[in-house]
């Protein structure tokens, strides 16, 4: 197992820096960012195709490469969440973050009400954690966990109609038109759900980005070094 909080909280008198992000877990956030990216590209151009091109049809695949594409990325998105589950249970306390969210703390929901005020422009005081900040941690646990999980089950439901009856996608996603048997209903939430997590990476990437300009901690950089640095020696925020 990794270094425990309370370790954590005893060096993190002075400014750091800590190591905090372990290489899976940033391999993962890296790969699950290009997955995404990719789905949402394909997705977009699957939900609403390209005009008519020049040619005969026979000698064009064009919307085919996308789908490929796009299933090729699903399953990169799959494996990786797969695999960032495994880790949880080896790494260090902070990768559990993403599937684990203390709501039953009461600092929790004063930390992410001050968040709230934080990057909505109400407060100038910023926080200091080691890892996600509540909100940060709530969000990641809606959207990329659970809401990961509603993608899967939905994009090889859809899948599925594909491989035909029978098929493995069909054995294990089929279930999902027992709940809605309309196809384009599926298809119709598949598609908001890809606006959802469109919506996310956007306010995301705006977080981690004031994070490096204005906060007291680094942003983007401890995602790409695993390395959390302060720009000051003040007191932590219970996490």
């Amino acid at each position: 197992m990794g270094t425990s909080t309370a370790t954590l909280k005893q060096q993190a008198k002075v400014a750091g820096p800590f190591y905090v992000f372990e290489l899976p877990v940033r391999i993962w956030h890296w790969l699950h960012a290009l997955s995404i990216t990719t789905l949402v590209i394909t997705g977009f151009l699957i939900a609403t195709p390209l005009p008519s091109f020049h040619g005969e049809a026979s000698s064009l695949f064009t919307m085919g490469y996308i789908r490929m594409v796009h299933f090729i990325a699903a399953m990169v998105f799959v494996i990786g969440l797969v695999m960032r589950f495994y880790w949880a249970f080896f790494g260090n306390y902070h990768s559990r973050e993403l599937f684990i969210v203390p709501v039953w703390r009461k600092d929790f929901w004063t930390g992410m009400l001050h968040e709230f005020k934080w990057y909505g422009f109400m407060t100038r005081k910023s926080s200091k954690f080691l890892g996600h900040n509540p909100l940060a941690q709530i969000a990641m646990f809606a959207t990329n966990f659970l809401g990961g999980i509603f993608m899967i089950c939905t994009g090889f439901a859809l899948y599925s109609q594909g491989t035909g009856d029978g098929s493995w996608a069909d054995k294990m996603f089929g279930w999902v038109f027992l709940i809605e048997p309309s196809s384009q209903a599926v298809r119709m939430w598949h598609l908001i759900g890809m606006w959802v997590m469109l919506t996310f990476v956007i306010i995301h990437v705006y977080m981690v980005i004031r994070e490096d300009l204005y906060s007291r901690q680094n942003g983007v950089g401890a995602m790409i070094s695993g390395f959390r640095r302060y720009r000051d020696d003040g007191p932590m925020d219970p996490q």
